[in-house]
């Protein structure tokens, strides 16, 4: 089962559209996930239209219409592995220990929010994922998302997918 990653899109205050490299990507997906801060319906609607299956949770910057339509937390099992979605994990600081206690029972946890891509364990074995964001790169070099692979219980290939620089 292949997974595209993304969160933080923020259409139309951080782009135009989103970018090309990940509407091919979202085609290949069995499977896309957002982890909040769409801001916009028609990006919602979009990614429903184009994706096989969409798992989609509301962020922070999300207003009534898109909080009507997703849940603040998503779980899902896929590939034999326990997933959940969340867009806000708070701090840095103390993440791992504080992820392990809020999501037991959980395999691996897709979350956004900071826009820094993030990709570590807890002593537990919870898989943190973050993929940044597509349109705003904040303090980083590059907008990003991410790719995955699962099967038979197990999370394989995790790329971070760097995009272009927009221009203009």
């Amino acid at each position: 089962m292949r997974l595209l990653l993304t969160s933080d899109t923020h259409l139309p205050l951080r782009a135009g559209t989103l970018p090309g490299e990940l509407l091919e990507r979202v085609a290949e997906a069995d499977v896309v996930v957002h982890a909040g801060d769409w801001v916009d319906v028609a990006t919602l609607d979009l990614l429903e239209a184009r994706a096989r299956r969409l798992i989609g949770v509301y962020g922070n910057n999300d207003g009534p219409a898109l909080r009507a339509r997703l849940p603040e937390t998503a779980y899902a099992q896929l590939g034999g592995l326990r997933f959940a979605v969340v867009h806000e994990t708070g701090a840095r600081q103390g993440r791992e220990r504080r992820c392990a206690q809020r999501y037991p029972g959980v395999d691996v946890l897709v979350f956004g929010h900071s826009h820094i891509p993030w990709d570590t364990c807890t002593e537990s074995g919870l898989r943190l994922l973050n993929p940044g964001s597509p349109t705003d790169r904040r303090r980083e070099p590059y907008c990003t998302f991410m790719t995955a692979g699962v099967s038979g219980g197990q999370l394989s290939d995790v790329v971070l997918h760097r995009l272009p620089r927009r221009t203009g």
